[in-house]
């Protein structure tokens, strides 16, 4: 091989690794970000980030376009392992033209895109890019539209991961949202449709961009994010967190994880966990973390819709995914934005072969105009469809309170728990009792002479016989009362004795799913 071709090589691949340039670099580096290869370094183990398409370039000569020589056109895409474990990646280079999307930077996406579900390797997108490019103007919208059309064909094939480390705005936006999981970096990154000078000019109203669309916002307010880091270092130890919980595609399972945790750990803190006061709450973290290996549990929307938690952790080293209420917020209550948050969650788990775990205290759903105007039957309906749709293990254990259709919603028998389990606090009934009596025995209660003895009475009877687990356990809708302390001794097995499941569902193009 002649030596000035392979100096030529050389010269190109670190004119290439450079971007932007060596001051749009210190420039990124500056407002405390990292580059674009920079960032896939870190995601992928030591060495084995294989770079594809390093050569492509813009065809546009538009504006000038030719003339600015656009190195990698704004994206670095290629493949690795996370773990070991195959992993796609794209990286949008800031420090080229803002990273801006135009025809042959989309080409490289998709290419990596309809590689990874060939591969069935997971996917993960680091998103910096001020939007389309607009000197290819209908060429870079046409760009967007090959991503967005393979972000829905593709999901539920392989994982979808999205990290915003950098501004995301108008049609930017809409491939995140379609991913199964978006990442946002604090201070640095930000999501919207329209920025907030449009939206100065066309309604009055003034907001940073920040409020508008930053990290917190979309992970505490709109629910559009589902993690958040401080900064980009610690984003992709999240993405690489996360992956370690994920199947590489719909036909695989998770990795399994040698577990050292004790499976018949007893937990006697259990026993007097539940407050005596019905209406004392308690925090549903002290529950899961003692019962899941090692205590470790991701939370997914941890400042989303508070009053339902979500996340991923490991029963016996395999993963699984927990829905629980969490009685410290609302009591527990399920809301529109509960809704939300625990079908996307519950439909994910679903998708990728992660079986279900959850835990229930819950007194209904949330009463309100502001609730009913803004669809709650809907939304509401949302879990139910989840849950009836899953055919992964799903187990359901009853600490206190499930009434009502929440109660049913919750993952019951009659959605197809595969296992209920309650412990002797467990109160499954329609409503509460306080409620029940003062509907059933209205009569007898006002026609008493010492109305609140009477009263009393009645609901002690009342509780004795109906505030319990066991008329439920007497149907069948719940498979066993236990001790709370053999909780986790008791799901560990559960899990293992559902590994074999098999469900099918009736042949259908798609069900309705009421959005």
């Amino acid at each position: 091989m002649p030596t000035d071709k392979l100096e030529l090589l050389k010269t190109k691949k670190e004119q290439l690794s450079l971007g932007g340039g060596t001051k749009r670099i210190e420039k990124q580096h500056a407002a405390g970000k990292l580059t674009a290869r920079e960032r896939l370094v870190q995601l992928f183990d030591d060495q084995t980030f294989v770079e594809l398409d390093a050569f492509v370039k813009c065809r546009s000569t538009n504006f000038g376009l030719d003339k600015l020589g656009l190195e990698g056109e704004s994206v670095v895409t290629g493949y690795g392992r996370v773990d070991g474990r195959l992993v796609y990646a794209f990286s949008q280079d800031f420090t080229v033209t803002g990273g801006a999307l135009g025809e042959m930077h989309a080409s490289k996406i998709v290419k990596a895109m309809e590689a990874a579900t060939k591969m069935g390797a997971p996917l993960v997108g680091l998103n910096d890019s001020g939007g389309a490019r607009i000197q290819e103007a209908v060429d870079a919208l046409s760009g967007y539209g090959d991503i967005f059309f393979r972000n829905s064909i593709y999901s539920g094939v392989v994982p979808q991961i999205s990290a915003i480390m950098g501004p995301c705005a108008g049609g930017a936006v809409y491939s995140p949202a379609l991913t199964d999981f978006i990442f946002m970096v604090d201070q640095t990154s930000q999501m919207f449709i329209t920025g907030p000078q449009v939206i100065k000019t066309v309604t009055g109203e003034q907001v940073s961009a920040e409020d508008l669309g930053g990290a917190m916002t979309h992970n505490k307010v709109s629910g559009n994010a589902h993690f958040i880091a401080e900064n980009d270092q610690t984003c992709i130890e999240q993405i690489r967190q996360l992956l370690g919980y994920l199947p590489s595609n719909n036909l695989g399972k998770a990795p399994t994880v040698e577990c050292n945790d004790d499976l018949n750990r007893q937990i006697d803190a259990f026993n007097s966990l539940i407050p005596e006061d019905p209406n004392k709450p308690y925090d549903i973290h002290d529950v899961i973390r003692p019962i899941v290996d090692d205590g470790e549990f991701m939370e997914y929307q941890p400042y989303f819709a508070t009053n339902l938690i979500t996340g991923y952790a490991r029963i016996n080293g395999e993963s699984i995914g927990i829905i629980a209420n969490q009685p410290r917020v609302m009591a527990g209550c399920l809301d529109i934005n509960a809704g939300d948050k625990a079908a996307r969650f519950i439909r994910t788990c679903d998708a990728f072969n992660i079986p279900l775990l959850t835990l229930v205290d819950v007194p209904g759903f949330l009463p309100g105009t502001a609730q009913e105007y803004g669809g709650i039957i809907r939304h509401g309906a949302k879990i139910l469809y989840a849950y009836s749709e899953a055919t992964v293990p799903k187990v359901t254990l009853i600490t206190r309170k499930a009434y009502g259709g929440a109660y049913v919603a919750m993952c019951s028998k009659s959605l197809g728990a595969d296992m209920v389990l309650a412990w002797p606090t467990a109160e499954i009934a329609v409503m509460g009792s306080e409620g029940a009596v003062n509907i059933i025995f209205k009569k007898q209660i006002d026609e008493a002479e010492d109305k609140a003895t009477t009263k009393k009475k009645i609901l002690d009877d009342y509780n004795a016989e109906f505030a319990t687990p066991y008329k439920a356990a007497e149907r069948g809708f719940v498979d066993d009362v236990i001790e709370p302390h053999t909780s986790r001794q008791r799901i560990v097995d559960a899990f293992s004795m559902l590994e074999g499941k098999r469900e099918k569902r009736p042949a259908k193009k798609h069900g309705n799913l009421p959005l």
